[in-house]
């Protein structure tokens, strides 16, 4: 029995390998003396050390590799001496007068080797006859090992045809029987070691036999080597017996590891021809088997056959490949009624791999096997399982990356229902390997019709989940977000009709996205709302009789309810923003109550909801910028318009803040394309507001602080000033440009002032401007020669 102590095994590995060297000195003695007898003697002796039952497989490897090294020389002796005149038959004969059975066998097969060289013989008689003696040998350890030795030294001399070894007709059929006897009967040892010591050693003993597997794995590989196995014999012959071997063995380990073999080391297109054959063992095999391991390796295999392309793909088609592995697996996972969900969704995933490689063009396959994979997944109360869910996202992927258009996954009719079984975090994974998987590709979903089953499988990112809380804007959650806003601008139809359709489309499902995604996913919807817009400038709308066509009016109405979600969250500021980007839009489109509309909503949402001072000066800004663009309004309309936003100007809180939206109001009165724009009186009302606002400053300044401050903000005026008189107009002259250099030389050079270099910089930057045009002459540098600095 293999003992438990560790330095017990280790005291007798020791004593093993004193006593094999020992005699191996003896032998080594004996043969450089030519003497055959002491030489068998001494070698006997040596190889009686591979008796015992007390290693371990691991330690008596190590016994059996010194062994087997001292064998090698004993083989060089045993030609030699057959050199020399000693008959080789003779010398068979001898060795088997050895006294105990081990030593004999080994120095049988030794001298077996070389009597299968000397050609004295015919091959396949020396084999049969070795092959039948280790019969002898019952403890599987020790069988195991001696086989394998048997095997070591005569696969070198198989009658294989071309060897030099090749007898008659059917020598070949001795080779393969060969092989499978050795391989039979290890195998059957190999089985029997879980049976041998107490049961509470049994994973002990099965880590053990783990280790041996390749021993008996190498004969496979041997019978793969053979030249004469050609299709015929492997599919008559081949590989009915070793099916047989591995079902009657009844063993988890052994099954699933000579089926792996078999898979590996006999070629694709044997696979493809056996197909039924080796698919009718598997669910024959133990119920603990790794089944699906087994299969995936076997598709694997197939589908990088079929990926060479030309003649191969035919024969899958003569052999029904893809009816036979999807019968297959439906009768495995049929009897195998404790396989995981997990190993269901590897078949199927597995399965699609093999049908995307052999039969891109069958999407009623991939939908079958999506189908399949749904009715399995429906069985099961909750998916809960990491490995089940990571196969779900492989199988939900592999169409995707075949065919790098979501497209065609749409017209699956079974994607989505497949993707409803993974928990809520994967969901968001797989919508996110979706949008990238369009993006990556430049995918065009130009249909309403798909945008709305895109949307349907991506809901995991554009709805809130019940377990996510409202404040966890994270990193990864606004990346999310981001790759939704980027798909939405992707989508794009040429008929302006299918278009609006696509905007209703999207605008349905991302209003449903709660209050942390609509900042995200609304401003991606309204610019494509006024692409589309500009796409229809000019269009005459009274044209058209049919109240479904597409029309301007009809977006902004669109956008203008889709903004107001924004106003619920709230989201002012960016609400505010949008609103004047769709005013300017309906500016381009002459469409002047609509953009009046818009900048009262805007105007509504900076006096009732924007409160913070900083956003309000951001606010106030976009409102001047934007009013400045606008050419559509009627005076009556700009008036009010205007006189509101100077309102504003003048109420911020802060005083420079209300100074430079004052300066900036300016722009509102002066448009240089518009000739009904030109307001220079009002142009200079909001100059000198600004230059009294900036009084104001200077004067707090010194109250508070015992200086006048800084005199950036004039600098800042005055710049507006050389503007406007750059521009024409007639109201800025140049004495009140001049008095202003004066103002501001003043306040820099005054008792009270403060020193500061970044005004310095700025006032002499904007008189080397006035310098520059003074020196460029023309009309301009005449102006500008009239300003004395």
């Amino acid at each position: 029995m293999i003992a438990d102590g560790v330095e017990d095994e280790e005291k007798w590995l020791s004593a093993g390998i004193a006593g094999l060297q020992q005699n191996a000195f003896y032998m080594h003695r004996a043969l450089d003396s030519n003497n055959l007898k002491d030489a068998l003697k001494y070698s006997a002796q040596m190889l009686s050390e591979l008796r015992t039952s007390r290693l371990s497989p691991h330690k008596y490897y190590e016994l059996y590799m010194r062994a087997f090294d001292e064998l090698r020389k004993l083989e060089i002796f045993f030609k030699e001496e057959t050199s020399r005149g000693c008959s080789i038959v003779e010398l068979y004969e001898l060795v088997q007068h050895a006294g105990n059975i081990l030593p004999r066998l080994y120095l049988l097969c030794t001298v077996g080797s070389v009597y299968i060289k000397s050609k004295e013989a015919p091959a396949k008689d020396v084999l049969k006859d070795l092959v039948e003696m280790c019969r002898g040998i019952e403890h599987p350890l020790r069988g195991l090992f001696l086989r394998s030795y048997l095997s070591q030294v005569s696969r070198d001399k198989l009658p294989d045809i071309g060897s030099e070894y090749e007898g008659d007709a059917d020598t070949v059929m001795d080779a393969v029987e060969f092989v499978l006897q050795n391989f039979t009967e290890m195998n059957k040892l190999w089985v029997r070691m879980q049976h041998q010591g107490p049961t509470r050693e049994k994973d002990k003993r099965e880590k053990e036999r783990s280790e041996l597997r390749e021993l008996v794995g190498k004969n496979l590989h041997v019978l793969s080597q053979i030249e004469g196995v050609d299709l015929e014999m492997y599919k008559e012959i081949v590989l009915p017996r070793l099916l047989e071997q591995i079902i009657n063995c009844k063993d988890e380990l052994a099954q699933y590891y000579l089926m792996d073999c078999i898979i590996q080391v006999f070629p694709d297109e044997y696979h493809l021809q056996t197909l039924e054959t080796l698919l009718n063992a598997c669910p024959q095999l133990q119920s603990s088997v790794d089944v699906k391991t087994v299969l995936s390796r076997l598709m694997e295999r197939l589908s990088n056959y079929a990926a060479t392309g030309g003649e191969v793909l035919t024969e899958f088609f003569q052999v029904e490949a893809f009816a036979k592995l999807n019968n297959a697996i439906g009768k495995v996972i049929e009897a195998q009624d404790s396989l995981p969900i997990a190993g269901v969704v590897t078949l199927y995933a597995s399965l699609l791999t093999f049908t995307l490689q052999v039969h891109p063009d069958r999407l009623d396959y991939v939908d079958q096997i999506l189908g399949a994979c749904v009715l399995k997944l429906s069985e099961r109360e909750k998916l809960d399982d990491n490995k089940a869910t990571k196969q779900i996202v492989a199988l939900l992927s592999a169409p995707l990356d075949k065919y790098k258009d979501i497209d065609t996954a749409l017209k699956l009719s079974n994607y989505p229902r497949v993707m409803e079984f993974l928990n809520d975090g994967t969901n968001k994974e797989m919508a996110n390997v979706i949008i990238q998987n369009i993006m990556k590709n430049k995918t065009r979903i130009s249909t309403a019709e798909k945008v709305d089953a895109l949307f349907e499988l991506i809901k995991g990112l554009i709805r809130d989940l019940d377990e996510v809380h409202n404040d966890e804007l994270d990193e990864d959650f606004q990346e999310e977000q981001n790759s939704v806003a980027r798909l939405i601008q992707m989508l794009h139809s040429d008929d302006p009709e299918e278009m609006l359709k696509i905007i209703n489309t999207v605008r349905k499902h991302i209003l449903t996205g709660g209050a942390k995604r609509l900042p995200y996913t609304v401003p991606p919807l309204i610019f494509d709302s006024l692409k589309l817009v500009r796409r229809l400038e000019g269009q005459d709308e009274s044209a058209s009789g049919d109240e479904a066509s597409t029309t301007p009016k009809k977006i902004f109405q669109i956008v203008a309810q889709t903004i107001e979600a924004l106003t619920s969250i709230p989201a002012p500021e960016l609400a505010l923003a949008l609103y004047l980007q769709c005013a300017e839009a309906a500016n381009d489109s002459d469409l002047e109550p609509v953009a009046y509309e818009f900048f009262t909503q805007a105007y509504i949402l900076y006096e009732e909801e924007i409160t913070d001072s900083k956003a309000q000066v951001t606010s106030i800004h976009l409102i001047i910028g934007t009013l400045q663009r606008m050419h559509v309004f009627g005076v009556e309309n700009r008036d009010a318009l205007t006189h509101k936003a100077t309102g504003y100007s003048a109420k911020l809180l802060k005083k420079p803040d209300q100074c430079r939206a004052v300066y900036a109001c300016s722009h509102m009165f002066w448009l240089d394309e518009h000739d009904s724009i030109r307001d220079g009186e009002r142009v200079l009302l909001c100059l000198k507001r600004a230059i009294r606002i900036g009084n104001a400053v200077q004067q707090m300044s010194n109250a508070t602080k015992g200086n006048s401050g800084s005199v950036v903000l004039f600098i800042e005026i005055l710049n507006k000033y050389l503007y406007f008189y750059e521009k024409g107009v007639a109201q800025i002259t140049v004495e009140s440009i001049q008095g202003l250099i004066e103002l501001i030389r003043s306040e820099m050079q005054g008792d009270g002032s403060s020193s500061d270099p970044a005004a310095d910089a700025f006032l002499a930057s904007t008189l080397r401007y006035i310098q520059f045009q003074k020196d460029k002459g023309g009309a301009v540098g005449e102006k500008y020669k009239l300003i004395i600095v």
